[in-house]
């Protein structure tokens, strides 16, 4: 997680954020999806210099290029995960000031869900 501010474009933070991720023992994941908002030559050559796929779609005014329709579906996963941060009342409002703040609330919720779901009982 990366918490900027809420005016700049997401892309702007996108190698930062990149640079933080370690999948498993990997440093770098095979593919990397994202929506119209993160297709910029500038990520996209990013990617290509990493070996990373972009799984991107390209916006309207750049020449279309392929994309694997099959991994983009999976993104679907991360929309789900933000649209149920979205539903804690201290995560969507934000009423913490400082980002550290905000990044720990962030990362309670992420544990009170992972709590939830290896909990056989609940199934909510």
């Amino acid at each position: 997680m990366l918490v900027t501010a809420g005016q700049a474009h997401e892309s702007k933070s996108f190698e930062a954020l990149m640079n933080t991720v370690k999948i498993r023992r990997r440093r770098r994941p095979d593919a990397v999806a994202g929506d119209r908002g993160y297709s910029y030559p500038r990520i996209r050559a990013w990617l290509s210099r990493r070996g990373i796929e972009a799984v991107i779609p390209t916006r309207r005014d750049q020449p279309r290029a392929w994309l694997d329709r099959k991994k983009y579906r999976r993104r679907n996963v991360v929309e789900r995960c933000i649209g149920w941060l979205k539903e804690c009342r201290r995560v969507a409002t934000r009423y913490e000031k400082l980002a550290t703040h905000y990044l720990a609330i962030l990362k309670l919720a992420m544990i009170q869900r992972c709590l939830r779901r290896s909990d056989p009982s609940n199934r909510t």
